[in-house]
């Protein structure tokens, strides 16, 4: 009898790894696709597309794991951080995300995996809740608008100062900080004004004229409760620096303001502020969802994005991302900021925890918050003890003198961090997760071992302790949506509404160029809940949070193999942050050789809109470099550029491959001669995702580059944040990577560029998953794949649509990196049928749409990573192929120049069941045009085509009455 056969041990391991899961297609696929391409293998494909000259051998990284595995291994890490509970608030709070909220939005990739919603028509579902978002921003802080989210309190404060420097009628290069704002904010303050030419002046908020009176301000910053628990009027700051011309912001506790009087009612101009206690956990710093608002006449100044009503082409409300004239992209070095990724998930979060509250249950939290606060101050003072102020909402400062780290230690002892506010002073935070036996514990800390006296304010009640003055009397979230949806019944149905209404990975590939809409995987996700990473105060001490410093270096030692860089941080919390970190190091290094005049930045005319963003934000000038007619740097230009700025030259700013798509064959020549002329070189790692393990950018000269791990290493896009932009640099700029808000600061250093020290640190973990469950060899055949598709797609479609620049390698699609240009513009003066048509009747094929008009205007750009199979690939070349045919009805005059499924897309279910159809196309075309889309998959896009001029001239940016948005 024949014993069954099994395949080896080897192979039946290798088909449980995780790379065979991450990425798509499979052996036969991948032979298949090598066919169409007309490679032998991938080996061959990546000969002919990656230069020779800058290739790299295997990379050194841990063997992989599987999924279990790698989780064990990521548990035992996190068990090193000790989770204590934390009293030391300093703008990060324990908070109770609602279970609603945690599996229905923070847990649900139908909105972790969406993009930023560029694409309004599939994203009404996020940017209603980023209207809501606004609307909870607008009405507690009594100023008409705000924007859908920033990275943190202290980069917002950072844009609001930039902004009153724009806005403003005041001359005056100085700023006021009260030296009550949050310390990290202040760093991060003081990092922005150095290379802007500001002078920052630090003084008590109380002094704020009389500062001012010696030191003319274009504007000031106050905490609102102050950092040590004071809840100060700020009427008569605002009003003295308002006498200057200078504009009043207010950094103010958006929960505190349910029972403060607002900052508009106070006078300020700015209010910034951090939602974290709107149901995020603090992270060890990150993601939260950092908010801005201003006065109207500041709106179409104010950075970041901004969520408005219009209309759809059938007169319907529909909202958009308003005044996109704003955006890096198109602005450039005239940009208000270089702000790409926003916290869109965490402003989702902090959105609907105020929905499912409302204005009545948000009271009662901040009520019974400030009530304990008032009863602990009443017990400490009972104990004895002295408090640095008689006003409070949450927040306690203690004079402790030499008993300061005695205290400190018993608290740790009984389970409990409190906050050293200096040698003689203890801080005491409290919040919604407080208890009666919280109270009870740090009563027996401050009774120093002696019995606790005997009263009951529970029981007797205790007055709160803001003034009468500042108590608020206005109404705020006063709109239905945060009255309609308090059980939660009623809010799973409408997050389950919400999130049908948008595209997001889980539904279709994403073909978004320069995007990278990759894979976000379960097992990656899973650890950023735990309690051991969630739950962590990024000023609690170093002791406490030993397991992210361990995930810190390890990723921090993997990324420096992956890219060929002597140093990182982590602490940027987008890209456009990695990119200033990357110059302020450049610059930092220069400045401290003696060669600080140098100030030229070239940049390629192809490059990111937020490189000449960045450049001029650390005070740099911008120097355009031309491309050639295959989309490389032009080197004949560059070379008469770096000689003619030779003395003032100080870096140039690339992006490889580049952004047309294509590895370009003079890139080592190009870094050799900007460092003769004395310069340095950033290679922008927005297209990391086509160098993983086949080259790496501080080997083949690079000196500074930001990698983007919502991108490359597979942290989700969330809707437009959280982002994770680390800073890579050699050797010796090292010293000039960025410091924490609590780390010394002196000399040439760059100071904090994000207020936590590890920035976004709750999400580290996806990408710490990803590379221990992938390995060097995955990784590789990672960025391979990546490559082959973007070359399948090419091939298969540049009959239909031609491709715009390749590497002119001998293959069917001409070779190009890991994403390819399609050209529309024969198109378009043919038939008139535009790039945005394309994109907007992929809709009706169920596709987002790929990155429009950037980098050139009237192109589609596609990038189909590794992680997408063949089978959904073949699903968009069909789409794309059809759509080319329907361009061909036009052509032969059989469909109208206006009236043609294109220029009508995306197509609503509501005009499809119309009892009247006007156009001269059939219905089933409009609707199904091909056979696939039948039998119930179909999505249809909630609104027609929406009208961007009328949302534009008519600025709806919160929850208004519907029949006022048309009007």
């Amino acid at each position: 009898m024949l014993m069954p056969s099994f395949p080896p041990l080897a192979q039946l391991e290798t088909e449980r790894e995780f790379g065979a899961r991450h990425i798509g297609p499979g052996p036969e696929d991948e032979a298949a696709m090598l066919g169409a391409v007309g490679a032998a293998s991938r080996a061959a494909l990546i000969e002919a597309i990656v230069p020779a000259a800058i290739r790299r051998g295997a990379m050194d990284l841990p063997a992989p794991v599987g999924e279990a595995a790698a989780l064990a291994e990521l548990k035992a890490l996190a068990r090193k951080n000790r989770v204590l509970k934390s009293f030391i608030g300093q703008g990060y709070h324990g908070t109770q995300t609602p279970g609603v909220i945690l599996r229905n939005i923070l847990e649900n990739p139908a909105w972790y995996t969406a993009y930023t919603p560029y694409q309004a028509e599939i994203s009404q579902g996020r940017l209603e809740a980023l209207l809501n978002f606004q609307t909870m921003v607008v009405d507690l802080t009594g100023l008409p608008v705000a924007n859908a989210s920033m990275l943190d309190e202290a980069t917002a404060a950072a844009e609001a100062m930039t902004l009153a420097l724009r806005v403003g009628r005041s001359k005056a290069t100085a700023f006021f900080v009260a030296d009550d704002v949050l310390p990290q904010t202040l760093a991060v303050i003081r990092t922005r004004a150095e290379p802007l030419g500001l002078q920052v002046v630090v003084g008590p908020a109380e002094a704020a004229g009389e500062v001012l009176a010696g030191t003319p301000c274009f504007g000031a910053l106050f905490q609102y409760p102050g950092a040590e628990g004071a809840v100060r009027d700020l009427r008569g700051p605002i009003a003295a620096v308002k006498a200057q011309g200078g504009q009043a912001i207010v950094a103010a506790d958006l929960l505190a303001l349910t029972l403060l009087v607002p900052p508009g009612e106070l006078g300020a101009d700015v209010a910034v502020g951090n939602t974290q206690r709107f149901g995020m956990p603090m992270g060890n710093g990150g993601p939260h969802a950092a908010y801005l608002a201003c006065r109207e006449a500041h709106q179409r100044s104010m950075p970041g994005r901004l969520v408005g009503m219009s209309v759809d082409a059938h007169g319907k409300p529909a909202l958009r991302l308003a005044l996109q004239t704003r955006e890096q992209h198109i602005r450039r070095e005239k940009a208000t900021s270089n702000i790409c990724t926003a916290q869109v998930l965490p402003a989702v979060v902090a959105s609907m925890y105020a929905v499912y509250h409302g204005a009545a249950g948000l009271r009662r939290i901040a009520e019974r918050v400030s009530s304990y606060a008032a009863a602990l101050a009443e017990g400490i003072e009972q104990l004895g003890w002295t408090l640095a102020h008689d006003t409070a909402f949450d927040t306690l400062t203690v004079q402790t003198g030499a008993q300061t780290e005695a205290l400190l230690a018993h608290a740790v002892e009984l389970g409990m961090n409190l906050r050293r506010v200096d040698a003689a002073r203890l801080g005491v935070s409290l919040d919604e997760t407080t208890t009666r036996a919280d109270l009870d514990a740090l009563w027996t800390v401050f009774a120093r071992g002696a019995s606790r006296p005997d009263f009951d304010v529970f029981e007797k009640g205790v007055a709160p302790r803001i003034p009468a003055a500042l108590q608020r009397r206005s109404a705020y979230l006063t709109h239905p949506v945060f009255e309609q949806h308090h059980s939660e019944t009623a809010m799973l149905r409408y997050l389950r509404k919400l999130s049908d209404k948008d595209l997001a990975l889980d539904r279709t590939m994403i073909p978004l160029g320069s995007c990278t809409m990759k894979l976000n995987a379960t097992s990656e996700m899973i650890p950023i809940t735990w309690p051991e990473f969630a739950q962590i105060h990024p000023y609690a001490p170093a002791e406490q949070r030993a397991g992210y410093a361990e995930l810190d270096a390890q990723i921090r030692s993997w990324l420096s193999e992956i890219t060929g860089y002597a140093g990182i941080s982590l602490q940027p919390n987008a890209g456009s942050q990695g990119e200033y970190a990357g110059l302020l190091a450049i610059r930092g290094w220069q400045r401290a050789r003696g060669e600080g005049h140098r100030d030229i930045c070239l940049i390629p005319a192809s490059a990111h809109g937020t490189n000449p963003a960045s450049a001029q934000m650390v005070g740099m000038k911008v120097v355009v470099v031309a491309c050639d007619a295959q989309g490389n740097v032009d080197l004949a230009d560059l070379r008469a550029k770096v000689e003619q700025h030779s003395a003032k030259l100080a870096a140039i700013m690339i992006t490889y491959p580049s952004t047309h798509g294509v590895f370009e064959e003079g890139v080592k020549d190009l870094c050799a001669l900007v460092h003769q002329h004395g310069g340095r070189v950033y290679v922008d790692g927005a297209n990391m995702n086509a160098l993983v393990g086949l080259a790496a950018p501080g080997a083949f000269g690079g000196d500074v580059s930001h990698l983007n791990l919502h991108k490359t290493f597979c942290i989700p896009h969330g809707g437009g944040g959280p982002g994770v932009g680390p800073v890579c640099v050699a050797e010796d700029l090292v010293p000039f990577l960025p410091k924490g808000a609590d780390e010394a600061v002196h000399g040439e250093e760059v100071g904090a560029v994000s207020a936590a020290p590890l920035g976004n640190a709750a999400v580290l973990p996806i990408t710490w998953m990803y590379i221990r469950m992938m390995g060097g060899e995955g990784l590789t055949r990672a960025t391979e794949t990546a490559i082959l598709s973007a070359n399948y797609i090419a091939a298969r479609l540049k009959d239909a649509f031609p491709v715009l620049y390749t590497g002119g390698a001998d293959l069917a699609g001409g070779g190009v990196a890991h994403e390819c240009i399609l050209d529309l513009r024969a198109i378009k003066d043919a038939t008139g049928v535009t790039a945005e048509d394309v994109a907007k009747r992929l809709i009706d094929y169920g596709f987002h749409a790929p990155t429009l008009s950037f980098p050139v205007a009237g192109t589609l750009m596609v990038e189909p990573t590794e992680s997408e199979p063949k089978a959904e690939l073949d699903r968009f070349i069909e789409a794309m192929l059809a759509i080319r045919r329907e361009i061909a009805m036009v052509e032969a005059g059989a469909w109208g120049r206006d009236d043609n499924p294109l220029k009508h897309a995306p197509h609503t279910a509501e005009v499809i069941g119309a009892d009247t159809w006007p156009h001269a196309y059939p219905r089933s075309a409009a609707a199904w045009p091909l056979d696939s889309l039948r039998g119930g998959s179909k999505y249809w896009s909630p609104v027609g085509r929406v009208d961007n001029v009328h949302g534009d001239r008519n600025l709806f940016c919160t929850c208004a009455p519907v029949e006022s948005y048309a009007a």
